[in-house]
């Protein structure tokens, strides 16, 4: 089975509010199957998305005392602000063995709705279906202490953790598959 046909599999088995089957149709035309999942963090490659929603995705399903589908929902589609938000270009990079400059591809970001990145996400999916608050508020505030938001000195956070278990769930399954996964397959390569 390919990464796509595994993450269109654990969505449509786990994620069947109404409104789910478009948002899938809206993935099948955008770039998410296809884009990375940063320009120069984990998985700044094509696919690396999908790779990083589907780890995130198979994290999330261990936990037993949730509903399915709202940890399908937080894993899958917590990085839906990064849909059609990069764009492939090249760059001239400075070969060192032979000193001649080479054209190399790259992403880089072009955000024609900054909106915020888990803000942007939940805001996306709703235009779908609608999200109850536990996992609003984890797709939100996913990022942590990563999110600027927190850097400026907000207790938003610390207030939805304390009120949300689903939201550090995902938290902590996206900084495992970021930093423990993903980062043992960028070595091993």
């Amino acid at each position: 089975m390919t990464p796509k046909e595994e993450f269109i599999a654990l969505y449509q088995a786990h994620i069947t509010r109404p409104g789910a089957d478009k948002l899938l149709a809206f993935l099948e035309k955008s770039d998410f199957f296809l884009a990375p999942a940063s320009t120069r963090f984990h998985l700044a490659c094509r696919g690396g998305l999908l790779e990083h929603s589907l780890n995130v995705g198979r994290l999330m399903l261990r936990y037993s005392d949730e509903a399915p589908e709202s940890l399908a929902i937080c894993g899958l589609l917590h990085d839906l602000c990064k849909t059609n938000y990069y764009k492939e270009s090249t760059r001239n990079v400075k070969n060192e063995a032979t000193g001649q400059w080479e054209k190399q591809p790259f992403f880089q970001v072009e955000d024609s709705f900054p909106y915020g990145h888990g803000e942007k996400s939940v805001y996306m999916i709703e235009q779908f279906f609608r999200l109850r608050a536990p996992e609003a508020m984890a797709i939100r505030w996913h990022m942590g202490g990563f999110d600027d938001a927190v850097k400026g000195g907000s207790f938003s956070i610390s207030k939805a953790y304390e009120r949300y278990p689903l939201a550090v769930k995902l938290h902590l399954c996206d900084i495992e598959a970021t930093y423990l996964i993903e980062a043992r397959q960028s070595s091993a390569q």
